[in-house]
This record gives C-alpha cells, structure tokens and sequence, in this order.
C-alpha cells in the first residue's frame, strides 16, 4: 500500500527565520499520526504545508494523489480531498449548525437540498450533535463548536483529516468531548494527522508519534516511543509534558 501523504525533505523559511529543515515522513491510509514538539519547534507549519496553506521553499509534499509542490495543482480538488481543523472554530454566527455544515457541499459539490439534510445528520451523528442542527453557534459550548467544525470538515467525506492543536483553547472537560469524537474517528479507519500536546491521546490513539525539534523531525516511532526516548530532548519533552 503506498502513502497517502510523502513528505520529502521540505524546509521553509519565513525570511531569515528557518522553521522546518529537511523534514520527511510518510502517513498509511488508515493510520493515526501524531506531531508532538514545543511550541515554535514547526509541527503547526509543516501540517499547514500538507493542506498547501503555507508553500515549501524546497523538497516535495504528494497528498492523496496530488503533488503539493506542483503549479499546476488543483487547489479545489486537494480541499475536497483533505478536511483541516483548528483551534479556532471559524463558524459563521449567522447560520445554524446545519448550515454551517452543508455549506461547502452546496456550493461546491453542488448537492441538492435532500442530499445535504441526509449529509447534515450523518456527520452529526459522528461528532454526536444530532439534537443541535437547528441551534446557533453562540448557543454551544466550545466543545461544541469545535465538533462542528469537524461536522463541517467531514461533510466534504474527505480522504485525510487534519487537527491543528484543536483542544489547546478548551478546559478539560470540553476537551474530552472532542478527542472522544476524534478517536472515534480514528477508529472509524479515518486517517489523520493532528499536532497535540494531549500526550495521553497520542498514546492511546496515535499508530506512530513524530517528535519535531528545531524545525526537524528529531524522532519518529510507535506511540511506545514516548514511554522509552531515544533523544535526550524527547525526554526532557515527555517529563515537562506529564
């Protein structure tokens, strides 16, 4: 089975500033992946280059079948492919949940009105917010907004989800909400690549862990990795993060 996503030695740059330097590593259709590193070590930038938000100054990204890299790549067709949620939730106040969610199938994939109320609750259903398609964002939690925006991102039935630190602005009972939904998902077979700092999910859930440090993977390995390091660097990581 090939990789759904080969990252191929890329660096990036913002001027003089070096955020990620040769950076590789492949993702398994069905695998759960987990970018693990301290704040400005280039795991939200290198997971922003996956979904071609920030472009490489060198190396090569393929995701899904698309090269990442290339001018000609089809941006729209890379978005239906690749689902990426953040912290923030980015709902629009003025739509319902419902809404929110079939947006993007109705003005991309130009789905019909049945189509997309049969989507709405299907995906719903995944992140368990069926009773809320007809409330408000300013009438949920931050728990449940954040499973909406997973909602929104699932209602394009893309091929590889992405979570960029989405429980780092939650209290810890919030939080629970979404990495219950997220390793439901995960057991679903969806693959996913997420950058956390919930060290105990990576444990769990995650088929293998990358530890990134200065802008580079410094170590790569089963979730068991956290339990043994390699690096002193990882070790000092996994005993500040306990």
């Amino acid at each position: 089975m090939s990789p759904i996503v080969k990252v191929e030695s890329i660096s990036k740059s913002f001027g003089a500033t070096r955020v990620l330097e040769g950076v590789s590593f492949d993702v398994d259709k069905g695998s759960v992946v987990a970018i693990i590193g301290r704040s400005g070590s280039g795991k939200s930038t290198a997971l922003r280059c996956i979904d071609r938000l920030e472009t490489v100054n060198e190396g090569r990204i393929e995701v899904c079948g698309h090269d990442i890299t290339s001018p000609k790549l089809d941006l729209q067709q890379l978005r239906r492919d690749v689902g990426i949620v953040f912290q923030s939730y980015n709902l629009f106040p003025h739509m319902t949940v419902e809404q929110n969610v079939t947006l993007a199938p109705r003005l991309v994939l130009k789905h019909k009105p049945a189509e997309l109320r049969e989507r709405a609750h299907h995906v719903l259903a995944q992140v368990d917010l069926s009773d809320k398609a007809t409330a408000y964002p300013s009438q949920l939690s931050g728990g449940q907004q954040q499973r909406v925006a997973i909602a929104r991102s699932l209602a394009m039935s893309p091929k590889l989800m992405l979570f960029d630190e989405v429980t780092s602005a939650l209290d810890p009972e919030l939080t629970g909400e979404v990495l219950r939904v997220m390793e439901k998902l995960a057991a679903d077979g969806m693959t996913m690549i997420l950058v956390t700092h919930e060290m105990a999910f990576a444990r769990r859930v995650a088929d293998e862990v990358i530890f990134m440090h200065r802008g580079k993977v410094w170590e790569r390995g089963p979730a068991g990795m956290l339990d043994a390091p390699k690096t002193e660097e990882l070790r000092h990581f996994v005993g500040s993060s306990l």
